[in-house]
């Protein structure tokens, strides 16, 4: 059954794939860099990152040699920024050990830092024409509802058999284009939530869960845990035209990023206010802003906050905050989505 839609769904990538920044190029770091970025990510939302990354960082030496701070400034906005220091860690090692030029070999690409089955697999057929299949949500979605798998896609175990069955029918000639057809059909056609486009799916002839009336019983998951929820007061400190950041630690949630000043707890005015004086600042003026929420993948943040002017004081006396202008702030320091609710407070 799965080798009947080789060829028909090949064609039917070639007719319709979408241009995108990263596509046809055969360019294994740009093919690295885009898969990194479309995790958690969609496609629209990654091409402007796309083409920034690759005009500051256009190879793997400019990636291995760039100072973090701005790594982390090209990244901000795509959230998850371990991904991106273990692309730097990746591409140092690739200067190390391959000169500079990503392996053409899915088990050497497997070894490098951050690099799963899926990217190895993307990079090995996409830029080296290797067979090997790259399995992601959308060809799990695909496959599964093709066979009517109903194993637990969250499970190792179930992913490692529909690579396997995928590893049968690859394509000796264009594996990458027949993995992109995968992903492709599972973006624009074969969509999640039932809602799939079945009408214009070349494959429909060998789907199981189209023929059987089940498309939204696949694929399979596990309910996720319920997220903690934790309530967090964030300050927008404001001395003249420059607000207060400062830098989370190096280990831990959005490690190394910059971050306004927060605390555990939803705080009252007068509360604020205390906390203010006590970090060794006058506060002149406080005003709340809206309330905001940011989901991480395990916690909630159910955030309030304050806008609070202070009086001009000696460098040396900001209780180790940075006070950073606007520009400052959009070249230099990178400031996680979970704060961009207040982000415009930056003056």
């Amino acid at each position: 059954m799965l080798n009947d839609i080789v060829i028909p769904l090949t064609q039917w990538y070639r007719q319709n794939k979408r241009s995108l920044p990263w596509r046809d190029r055969h360019n294994a770091y740009y093919t690295w860099v885009s898969e990194i970025m479309l995790q958690q990510t969609r496609v629209e939302a990654v091409k402007p990152y796309f083409q920034r990354f690759i005009e500051e960082l256009p190879d793997v030496e400019a990636l291995a040699e760039c100072p973090e701070e701005k790594l982390l400034k090209l990244w901000e906005g795509l959230g998850y920024y371990n991904r991106v220091r273990n692309m730097q860690l990746a591409a140092q090692t690739v200067m190390q050990e391959y000169l500079g030029v990503l392996p053409a070999s899915y088990e050497a690409l497997l070894s490098l830092k951050g690099i799963g089955s899926y990217t190895a697999g993307a990079i090995a057929s996409i830029a080296y024409n290797i067979p090997v299949p790259a399995v992601d949500g959308n060809v799990l979605r695909v496959i599964t509802r093709i066979t009517e798998n109903d194993g637990d896609i969250l499970k190792q175990s179930v992913k490692h058999k529909i690579e396997e069955q995928l590893k049968e029918i690859m394509p000796e000639e264009s594996p990458g284009d027949f993995n992109q057809a995968l992903m492709e059909l599972g973006a624009v056609v074969c969509v999640p939530n039932g809602e799939a486009n079945c009408e214009i799916c070349p494959v429909s002839f060998a789907c199981k869960a189209m023929r059987h009336g089940t498309i939204d019983h696949f694929p399979v998951k596990t309910q996720k845990k319920d997220r903690k929820l934790e309530d967090r007061t964030i300050l927008v400190i404001q001395d003249g035209e420059k607000t207060a950041i400062r830098r989370r630690p190096s280990r831990g949630l959005l490690a190394g990023l910059y971050e306004f000043p927060n605390v555990s707890g939803h705080l009252s005015k007068e509360e604020t206010l205390e906390m203010i004086r006590e970090m060794n600042l006058d506060p002149l003026y406080i005003e709340p802003l809206p309330d905001a929420k940011h989901i991480f993948s395990h916690i909630e943040w159910r955030m309030t906050a304050y806008r609070v002017r202070v009086s001009s004081l000696e460098d040396n006396n900001r209780a180790n905050l940075l006070f950073v202008s606007r520009k400052q702030s959009d070249r230099q320091y990178a400031i996680p989505s979970a704060f961009s609710a207040y982000t415009r407070y930056i003056e």
